[in-house]
């Protein structure tokens, strides 16, 4: 059967399918060309180059295409293989398309470098990828609705086993949930899809037909569907517009669309506002995972109903491409774990991909399902960059928790000073630079670390213990002298983590977009360096929170420290007079100096809380922020001179 005749028995039955290419260069788009010549269409090219001839579009840039649809696609993975953008890309085809994705020659796939390694792994160079490529090859070869065309094998093109003409029954579904909908008088609606449901289309819908219908979202270019769909019978506000309005116009509901993406903490006070509330998400996909918001966020709301829309769009729910993507980058749900009792925690081995993949994806799936953000990126991470580790407990499929480990530090004492300065900022290393470079501990940098990048513990096996056996696991390991994470500062997380034997380090003063909270980050040392390093981190901390406090909307119980003006403090001032340390780390050590120095006005007025640096800079005749962080070091050098011209000039000598 050739292409088109397949490509015509697939429009009936409203399915896509994947067609794999392996060779070289030019046999690869030779094989391409011969299926363009047979099928019209767009062929929309995503890839980091173009083929002559073919509309283009780069693998970053794919986003400024979604919402539209195209016929037949070739994604060029020769050079790096973007999984988001593959995952969007086969989002966007219609009923009866063909996705070409073209490969390196099959026998060398694994070994060549992945350019697309650049994105998610600290490397200056690309780095070869085996597991994920190997894991794909299998996917390809397990899956007899793939075409596979091999310029190292016999070409493999099997019809598709006999289907029923497809008629979508999306647009029933999402009148039947509207109706559902247009009965609540009061209460939480929870509207929960996979990618390419109308989920978007549903809350417009719903909208057209309310008298007064509030829209909250992540960003408003996101609602570009709904809007189409509401035809303007709504008003679009900001989540965090409408908190602050204290007084708002009488709504029948407020529509919260992606609300998985929307801080939690806001998200509360949100639902708490409206008499009748609609909360949709996507449940998985490239963008991320909302699943973790339904079993944490919700479980706390009452009078909750639960809605789900299942029947695609633009394909039939036997859609061959969509089945081998799913499977393709583990977007299918994490299994149940058994009400069992927890056994003890096992570090997943270096060559668990290849030797017993079902562990590690089990444990991504549960890390998915906990977390919002996680994506197609992560889960390349996990497979094939430096310095993962993966701690486990229970058994595949069904595991009960995961907690996933990257190593941190190990800097060179050089790039360590250059980091604390502000000259220096090399990839990775989130905590062990921040330490550095924020809170001032140059030896953060230079000692070994793992940060704890995700954790999870299955929805029925909560409040047993488990996270906390998993950590305390992860710590008896004792090859580096400090686990570290970075949260977004809560008292449940804080409580959490401070059971975990985890001592606060450094709490920043402006709110995380991905979390509404003040990022946190707290380490739990395990030799004697690290607990020198958790000690002058902690006094640090309390030292510095009479200052903090003022820009820190949370009640965070800290010991009295005193606030006198030390060497320490005279070094890191130093660092920002002198050096190009931030001026909102330096702060507190500037706040300590005013109070046992006379300080220039600009400089003195620079420490009050409410000090907005345009402002600042407008009234001391300046033009912007640059200027006026220069100014500010020049005038705390000069303090610094007017204390101690000597110990000030050796200082300087020091950190320039």
């Amino acid at each position: 059967m050739s292409p088109e005749q397949l490509s015509r028995q697939m429009q009936q039955a409203g399915v896509r399918r994947l067609c794999a290419i392996s060779g070289d260069e030019e046999w690869t788009l030779a094989r391409a060309a011969e299926w363009r010549a047979d099928l019209p269409g767009d062929w929309l090219v995503v890839g980091d180059a173009p083929i002559e001839g073919l509309p283009h579009c780069a693998p970053l840039a794919l986003r400024t295409l979604l919402g539209r649809e195209f016929t037949h696609a070739i994604f060029d993975a020769r050079r790096g293989f973007h999984a988001e953008a593959f995952a969007a890309l086969a989002g966007t085809l219609r009923a009866g398309s063909w996705l070409l994705l073209l490969t390196p020659l099959w026998p060398r796939w694994a070994q060549q470098p992945d350019e697309d390694s650049l994105r998610w792994a600290d490397v200056a160079e690309p780095l070869p990828t085996p597991h994920f490529v190997r894991h794909l090859q299998a996917s390809l070869l397990a899956d007899p609705a793939v075409a596979l065309l091999r310029q190292d094998a016999p070409p493999r093109i099997s019809p598709l086993a006999p289907l029923p003409r497809w008629q979508c029954r999306a647009p029933e579904q999402q009148r039947a949930i509207v109706h559902q909908l247009l009965t609540m008088t009061s209460g939480v609606a929870v509207l929960t899809a996979p990618r390419g449901r109308g989920k978007s289309a549903l809350a417009g819908m719903l909208a057209r037909q309310i008298p007064r219908a509030l829209i909250a979202a992540p960003a408003k270019a996101a609602i570009d569907v709904l809007t189409r769909f509401a035809q303007n019978h709504f008003h679009f506000m900001a989540p965090d517009a409408i908190l602050a309005q204290p007084d708002l116009p009488a709504v029948d509901w407020l529509i919260v669309d992606e609300a998985a993406a929307i801080p939690a903490p806001i998200l509360t006070q949100l639902v708490a506002r409206f008499p009748r509330v609609l909360l949709t998400t996507t449940v998985q996909g490239y963008e991320g995972t909302g699943r973790g918001f339904i079993l944490k966020f919700c479980a706390g709301l009452e009078q909750v109903r639960y809605f789900t829309l299942d029947e695609p769009l633009r394909w039939s729910r036997h859609d061959p491409l969509e089945a081998w993507l799913n499977q393709a980058l583990l977007f299918e749900d994490a299994a149940p774990a058994p009400h069992a009792a927890a056994g003890a925690p096992r570090r997943m081995p270096d060559d668990a991909w290849r030797r017993d993949p079902a562990q590690p994806a089990a444990a991504y799936r549960l890390l998915a399902s906990a977390h919002y953000r996680t994506s197609p990126l992560d889960l390349r991470r996990l497979m094939d960059a430096p310095g993962m580790t993966l701690w486990l407990s229970g058994e595949a499929p069904a595991l009960q928790g995961a907690l996933w480990l990257v190593e941190e530090g190990g800097l060179t004492p050089e790039l360590a000073q250059a980091v604390w300065a502000g000259k220096r900022r090399p990839r990775g290393n989130l905590v062990a630079q921040s330490l550095a470079a924020h809170a001032g501990f140059v030896e953060a940098a230079t000692l070994r670390s793992r940060r704890i990048s995700r954790i999870a513990v299955a929805a029925e096996q909560r409040r047993q213990g488990i996270g906390q056996a998993l950590v305390a696991a992860a710590q008896r390991q004792q090859d580096v002298d400090f686990l570290s994470v970075s949260f977004g500062y809560t008292e449940a997380l804080w409580a959490f983590w401070r059971a975990c034997g985890f001592s606060l380090a450094r709490i920043g003063t402006q709110r995380e977009a991905s979390s509404g909270c003040y990022a946190a980050m707290a380490i739990l040392p395990l030799t004697p360096a690290g607990r020198a390093l958790q000690q002058r981190a902690a006094t640090r901390l309390a030292r510095d929170w009479p200052q903090l406090r003022l820009q820190v909307a949370e009640s965070i119980a800290l010991p009295e420290a005193p606030l006198t003006f030390t060497d320490e403090d005279a070094w890191l001032a130093a660092g920002f007079a002198w050096a190009q340390r931030p001026l909102e780390a330096s702060l507190p050590v500037l706040s300590r100096l005013a109070a046992c120095a006379a300080v220039p006005p600009l400089l003195q007025a620079a420490l009050q809380p409410e000090a907005a640096p345009g402002t600042l800079a407008r009234q001391a005749g300046l033009t912007g922020r640059k200027a006026l962080i220069a100014r500010l070091r020049l005038e705390t050098g000069a303090v610094l001179m007017a204390l101690d011209a000597a110990r000030a000039e050796q200082l300087r000598r020091q950190v320039e």
